[in-house]
């Protein structure tokens, strides 16, 4: 399925060749996203033995068919956060900034760059039963499930991107009426799937 029409092609030739600062980096979807997943999702088990953690592809790289940041979206849940702040050595093993809350309460935020400086993943980690583990996997898969949707937020990615360099901040505050809205939408439709599941 493709989505990529007039604003998307030429927000992704900008930005292709102008990565600077903290400008926002989109590219089209790249199937291959999925194998890094389970990649860095075996990686991350091996790093915290003892730490029962069950790992979701999160984010627009989950996303089959719509433009990203090349960036690999984790989403971590444990029963508590004890054993994990303890082991957290074994995730600066790995590469990853070991970040605490980073500004959400209830968080533990891991972030991973590559040799050039560039984040290639990030591991957002939440106690069972947090809201936020169901507004994640529910917005992934409510895109999943509705591809019109889904194209919708790609093509607005587009437009955002699609005039001069964008900061990180303003990239997310143009999208954020967006995900609110969809969100809400999103939760509501996955609680009803679960309920006749």
């Amino acid at each position: 399925m493709r989505f990529a029409g007039p604003r998307t092609v030429i927000a992704v030739l900008w930005l292709c060749s102008h990565i600077v600062g903290m400008s926002v980096f989109l590219v089209p979807y790249n199937p291959d996203w999925e194998k890094a997943f389970e990649r860095e999702a075996k990686a991350i088990s091996r790093a915290l033995p003892n730490v029962p953690i069950i790992l979701h592809h999160i984010g627009s790289t989950a996303i089959p068919g719509i433009l990203a940041k090349p960036i690999i979206d984790l989403l971590g849940v444990v029963d508590s956060f004890e054993t994990l702040d303890r082991r957290s050595t074994g995730m600066r093993d790995l590469g990853y900034e070991v970040m605490g809350p980073f500004g959400i309460e209830g968080r533990r935020y891991f972030r991973k760059f590559d040799a050039t400086g560039r984040r290639t993943h990030q591991l957002h980690v939440f106690v069972l039963g947090s809201p936020h583990i169901e507004r994640h996997l529910a917005f992934r898969d409510y895109l999943r499930s509705n591809p019109l949707k889904a194209a919708e937020y790609s093509n607005l990615k587009a437009r955002i991107t699609s005039g001069e360099a964008v900061s990180w901040d303003d990239y997310m505050d143009a999208k954020e009426p967006f995900i609110a809205e969809t969100e809400e939408v999103a939760v509501a439709w996955y609680r009803l799937k679960a309920e006749h599941s």
